[in-house]
């Protein structure tokens, strides 16, 4: 069984982390670096396949927010309290807000739709969103990478690797 738990993470564990980082992706981010630290694949395509989901995701949202203003799902996040409080700081610094707004819990859905219906441009987005999500991925990517040489640190080296596999499985689904 953890054998097949194994092919598994080895084989979609990358995909699972880019669908992980299109939304709030932390924890998918993080997963990421841990696993790579455990030898399932290696770093940088951890942290590519997370810049990847965070660029995809928050482009996504500026799309959403710019071409379907008027949607019933657009509409409902409008109303939200930090929804004006974001498209109020994207008015005010809309550079800072944007590689920013990643970092701040809650904030990636409404700020891409925010900056979606703002008046940034769209190539100016995408230019700082991509330079944003850059950064975010190899920041929690090396996160979950040092996690793991913690984690074997504490753990040991006694667990056999699939052990180890399951222990950061367990902890990235309690996440």
């Amino acid at each position: 069984m953890t054998d097949a738990i194994h092919h598994f993470i080895e084989q979609y564990g990358l995909l699972a982390v880019f669908v992980g980082c299109v939304a709030e992706g932390e924890s998918a981010a993080i997963l990421g670096g841990f696993f790579a630290h455990q030898q399932v694949f290696v770093l940088w395509h951890a942290v590519l396949a997370a810049g990847l989901g965070a660029f995809v995701g928050d482009t996504f949202f500026f799309i959403l927010g710019r071409s379907f203003a008027d949607h019933p799902y657009v509409v409902r996040l409008r109303k939200r309290p930090g929804f004006r409080r974001a498209f109020r700081l994207l008015n005010t610094h809309p550079d800072i807000f944007v590689l920013s707004n990643r970092y701040i819990y809650g904030m990636r859905l409404v700020g891409g739709i925010a900056a979606g219906l703002s008046n940034i441009t769209a190539p100016r987005f995408v230019i700082l969103n991509a330079l944003s999500s850059a950064v975010w991925a190899v920041l929690f990517g090396t996160i979950g990478y040092v996690f793991g040489l913690g984690a074997e640190h504490f753990i040991g080296q006694a667990l056999m690797h699939h052990e180890r596999l399951l222990i950061g499985l367990g902890i990235g689904l309690t996440v």
